[in-house]
Order: C-alpha cells, then structure tokens, then sequence
C-alpha cells in the first residue's frame, strides 16, 4: 500500500476476508459498528438537548423569582447572582442550536459533519460568563461608591438558597450528561451553573451582613461573586480552548495503542491521531505489518485493528486505518524517507 492512499474502512463497508471473519459476524455481531456507533452518537445529542431544555427550565424559573426579590430589595448582590443565572439558562440557546446542527450528515464541503459547531457555542458560553462577569463587577462597585441599604433582607435570604438549589441541581445533571456524551460545552456549562450555585451563598451572607448593619456588606460580596465567575470562566477557557485545539487526554491514546498492539498481525503502531468533533472522536492511525503480506491479508489487519479501536476507546465512532509494510533489512522506512524530503 502507498503511504498516502489511506482507506476508512466502515464496518458495513469491509469486505469478509475469510471464512473465519464472515461467521465471527454471523454469530457475534458487533454492538460497536459503525451504524451503531452513529445511532449512539444521535442518542447522545438527544440526551444533551434534553438535558439543555430541563436546565433551561429549572435555571429560568429561579432567575425569575430571583428577579421579583431583587425588585423588591435593590440588592446588588442578588442583581449579580440573578444575572449570572439569566446568562446561564440562555447558554442553552447555543449549545441547542450546536446539538441539531452536529445531527446533519457530511457534506462534500463539511467532509467531517458539523459536529465544531458544538466548539463554536462552547466559546459563546465562554463570553457569556466573562459578560456576566463584568456587569456584575461594575455594579458591585457602583454601589461601593454609591452605598444605599437593602430592603427585605429575608426575602433577599430566600432567594439566594432557591438560588443555590437550583443551580447545584442543574451543575450536577449537565457535567453528568456532559461527561457521559462526552461534551466538553455541556461541561463548562456546568461548571459555570455550579459557580453560580456558591454565588448565591455568597449572596445569602451578604444578606445576613446587611441584617446585622453592615452597609457595604452587600456591594463587597457582589465583589466576591464577580472573582468567583472569574475563577469558573478561566476553567471552562482552558476546557474550550484545548478541545478547540484537538487535545485529548492522553490515556485515551494509551489505551487506543494498547488495544492496537493486541491485534494480530500488528507489529508495530505508528503515528496515531485523535481528534474530537463535537461530542464524538474520530482516529487515524498508521499500523505496521509483515512486508509480505498480501494487500488483501494487510486490508484484514487493517480491519481488525479498527475493530479493535472502536471496542477499547469509548465515544469512536470512526476510525482510519493505514497498514504499512515492515521495512526490510537495511531498507529505509518510508515514512521516515518522506518526512526528511519534507522537512529539506
């Protein structure tokens, strides 16, 4: 095989190359085909708009009955709070529009699906809490400059723990999901959702210095909320940045080149790539195998190697598969050879 012709080899695609391989399907069919694997990757979408739309509702709800205290009250700390949960129910707009969007199949100009659009609302959400977390800070400082008392102190206590209870339901049931479907967006969505949780606590001490006489109480903690959405905005940066620049964790290439090596008919792994888009993974993988091979013995390996990847790493759903002929005594391998034209 020449090292640039590189095959993807659908499961529904593979020709049997056997007798061996065409009852292995016969009698134990694979629940990690690729058919399969999309029908799981489509269910995953549809776990996370559930999971957006049941969020949105709960987050809403408290950011409505927050916003009738505040009315009330004049608290600026609750208005932060009350923010941060308004901008962080309306994440779910984006992170919804990315999930129908990543359903759509490839296009001959979107070869790869439309699964970065999912890392596109990603750096939306990111925006939307450093927003949440400049308007909170100006008017935290505003009432610094400006003390006035609050209102309703208990109402304003209430709020907060309606507050922290509903945004610690909604962190919970996203990073669960998130992680489940293996969304980073719905993670940092999340993360940020938890934030807002220990901000409304914040606010609920606030509220108890404001009883107890301290007049600045209120516009410090507001102070205290914006530090802490700073605090969960550079967390879900570097969780977005690093999915926007292709990075994974590194025990998933462990465990996809353990699982390589496993296969027969593989002496060797060689470069091996993993990528995210959107919620799924997708891997290339260069394979070495017995020169003399024929192309139909070496395509065998290949599909067996690719078996074996979809079976050992969680979230594949596709993966490319190249065999490479070991090279003979004294005989440069090729791949080496091209790489040093390339880099002269």
């Amino acid at each position: 095989m020449s090292d640039r012709h590189h095959h993807e080899h659908a499961h529904h695609h593979h020709a049997p190359s056997g007798l061996r391989h065409r009852l292995a399907h016969l009698f134990t069919p694979h629940s990690h085909e690729t058919a399969d694997k999309l029908d799981s990757a489509l269910e995953s979408s549809a776990r996370g708009m559930r999971a957006l739309w049941v969020s949105l509702a709960v987050l809403g709800v408290t950011a409505v009955a927050q916003a009738v205290v505040v009315v009330m009250s004049g608290s600026v700390a609750l208005l932060g709070d009350t923010v941060h949960n308004t901008a962080d129910a309306l994440t779910a707009v984006p992170l919804g529009i990315a999930f129908v969007l990543g359903r759509r199949a490839a296009t001959r100009r979107f070869t790869y699906g439309y699964g970065r659009a999912e890392d596109l609302a990603g750096i939306v959400i990111v925006l939307t809490i450093a927003a949440s977390a400049a308007f909170a800070g100006w008017t935290a400082i505003e009432r610094l400059l400006d003390p006035r008392p609050v209102q309703h102190v208990p109402a304003v206590a209430v709020a907060a723990l309606v507050g922290f209870a509903g945004n610690e339901w909604v962190a919970r049931y996203r990073i669960r999901v998130g992680r489940d479907i293996g969304s980073a967006a719905l993670v940092a969505d999340g993360l940020h959702a938890r934030t807002d949780g220990f901000t409304s606590l914040a606010v609920l001490l606030g509220a108890g210095g404001s009883a107890l006489g301290w007049q600045l109480a209120d516009p410090v903690v507001g102070l205290a909320i914006t530090a802490a959405i700073a605090l969960v905005l550079r967390d879900a940066a570097r969780e977005v940045f690093r999915r926007v620049m292709d990075a994974v964790d590194p025990a998933l290439v462990d465990r996809a080149e353990h699982a390589l090596r496993e296969v027969q008919g593989v002496r060797g792994v060689g470069e091996l790539r993993l990528r995210w888009i959107g919620h799924r993974l997708r891997a290339e993988v260069a394979v070495v195998v017995d020169g003399d091979m024929t192309v139909r013995q070496s395509h065998a390996v290949a599909v067996e190697a690719e078996h074996a990847l979809l079976h050992a790493v969680p979230r594949l759903t596709a993966a490319l598969v190249h065999a490479d002929p070991a090279p003979r005594p004294g005989e440069d391998d090729p791949h080496l050879t091209l790489a040093h034209h390339t880099a002269a």
